[in-house]
């Protein structure tokens, strides 16, 4: 079989699959471009491309911000302070919570004792300025601090 002939039935086998309506003014233009071979039609794809300045692949949809709708992106105002890891200077870090959250030494050592097994929520609902400050402070002593 020459290769014409392979792809025309092979288009045509396609067409039985899918039983595509082709519509009366467009059966000349369909029956002409089954006949092509892959490498015309591609030729003919890149003709038709630059006649009309337009592109064959397929679209990509993008979708538009509503309007009035408030950005993508909000910067975080308020943050709540989590002492992720105690580190090996235990007892600053002991004295960084007692002054962040005035709680006695019993309450700050049980909150950095449960920090060493899970996350512990030091201070909630802080202005991101004495969110970063505390963070310092934690760092200064030896722990570590995620603001969420």
């Amino acid at each position: 079989m020459t290769e014409k002939t392979k792809e025309s039935s092979s288009a045509k086998a396609m067409e039985d699959k899918e039983k595509i309506e082709i519509p009366k003014k467009f059966e000349g233009i369909v029956k002409t471009i089954e006949e092509l071979s892959v490498l015309d039609l591609a030729e003919l794809v890149k003709i038709l491309e630059k006649k009309f300045g337009v592109s064959a692949s397929a679209p990509v949809a993008v979708a538009a911000p509503a309007a009035g709708a408030a950005p993508a992106v909000e910067e975080k105002t308020v943050f709540n302070v989590v002492l992720t890891t105690v580190g090996d200077k235990k007892i600053e870090v002991i004295k960084v919570v007692r002054d962040a959250t005035e709680k006695g030494l019993k309450e700050a050592k049980d909150l950095v004792d449960a920090a060493a097994t899970s996350p512990q929520v030091v201070k909630e609902n802080v202005k991101k300025e004495e969110a970063e400050e505390l963070k310092k402070k934690f760092e200064a002593a030896g722990g570590k601090v995620e603001l969420k």
